[in-house]
């Protein structure tokens, strides 16, 4: 079966855990089955390589997903950019961030992809405490030497950055509450995941004008929604590229499928 649509997914470690999740709440809106294209992975840096234990990726800007995009047949694409401030702690400068991303923008725009993007969890970051922030960046960040005031600096710099950019390029800016928020400020909350994305991808649906082949197809997998087998892996995907113990392996792509005949190729 043809593609519908093709969706483009860019983000870390909240993209990763609930990856399967997001692509059955966007076809909800959007259709399916869908030519899937996925840059992800605990830790994701957008502009350079990032190391968590012993895997290793390149960053999102420098990765096979753009040449995947420039190749697909015309089909409505759907992105979705989440994530963003992994780079903070990682050292790089807010205006570096914020250039690798709007490199991102500006390479879906020309693919005419609808855009959704989430900002910073800013009420979140503020209010973690001193004890707490030294706790989770010792665990998620261990090679960081930020301060507290530091990141928040460069998170409030970044999180007002993305405001300018989506307005700029016209781009759906969307702000997590911290109710949503789990004990680390930066994750959705494991038991809320749910219901988080489902608010924002219908917010993010009703915010743009769809056209009738979008209520129709919407209308079609709806009706598969309580059937879980619908959107079951057929098989997992995995990464085309990653350093593992220092030895680097690939895997062709598209590498993961679901029931639906929706194909997911993993950047």
């Amino acid at each position: 079966m043809q593609p519908v649509n093709r969706i483009v997914l860019l983000g870390a470690s909240n993209l990763t855990f609930s990856l399967r999740m997001i692509i059955q709440l966007l076809q909800q809106q959007y259709g399916a089955p869908s030519e899937v294209l996925v840059a992800a992975g605990h830790g994701r840096s957008y502009g350079q390589n990032s190391l968590v234990l012993v895997r290793e990726l390149p960053g999102i800007v420098q990765c096979g997903l753009w040449r995947q995009l420039y190749a697909s047949r015309s089909v409505p694409t759907y992105a979705f950019l989440t994530d963003i401030g992994n780079d903070i702690p990682y050292g790089y400068l807010p205006s570096q961030i914020l250039r690798w991303v709007s490199w991102c923008i500006q390479q879906l725009q020309q693919s005419g992809a609808h855009i959704v993007m989430t900002n910073l969890p800013i009420d979140s970051i503020k209010a973690m405490s001193e004890s707490r922030f030294k706790i989770l960046r010792n665990v998620l960040f261990p090679t960081c030497k930020l301060s507290r005031d530091e990141i928040f600096e460069r998170a409030f710099t970044v999180h007002q950055g993305l405001n300018e950019l989506a307005a700029r390029h016209q781009v759906v800016l969307y702000e997590p509450e911290p109710k949503w928020m789990s004990f680390d400020s930066i994750h959705v909350s494991l038991w809320k995941r749910q219901a988080f994305y489902r608010q924002l991808f219908c917010y993010c649906a009703n915010s743009e004008e769809l056209g009738s082949s979008h209520v129709r197809a919407a209308f079609v997998i709806d009706r598969c929604v309580d059937n879980q087998s619908y959107f079951s892996w057929r098989q997992r995907p995995r990464f085309a590229v990653r350093r593992l113990f220092g030895k680097i392996h690939y895997a062709a792509q598209p590498s993961g499928c679901l029931a639906d005949s929706t194909t997911v190729a993993l950047y």
